[in-house]
């Protein structure tokens, strides 16, 4: 299973993306119980709202100047989450792939 976690948005404008390749069966079952505990299919409407205001100004979601935003994969699972969404299970899930997984920057 893949979790990728992209961070985009904030004053710089810089891209992080954390990359975790959770390919044995140690990883795998590590890593089931956090990306589970994650309700993907109950991304607040705001979420979604903020997502789609950021794919339209980038770091100006939901007026909240300069905010991150989160596009979080976990194998077929999708969610954008502003920042102040980032909160239990998606907290956990992002923190454990920024501490683990391989980091890139994009411009």
């Amino acid at each position: 299973m893949k979790i990728t976690v992209q961070r985009s948005g904030g004053v710089a404008a810089i891209t992080r993306v954390w990359t975790v390749d959770a390919a044995t069966s140690e990883d795998k079952q590590r890593w089931m119980p956090i990306v589970e505990a994650c309700p993907w299919d109950q991304v607040p409407s705001r979420g979604r709202a903020s997502a789609q205001a950021a794919a339209r100004a980038p770091g100006k979601a939901a007026g909240q100047a300069d905010r991150f935003m989160y596009s979080i994969r976990a194998g077929q699972h999708r969610a954008t989450l502003p920042e102040t969404e980032l909160t239990g299970p998606w907290h956990t899930l992002v923190e454990n792939a920024k501490v683990e997984g391989h980091e890139t920057l994009r411009r």
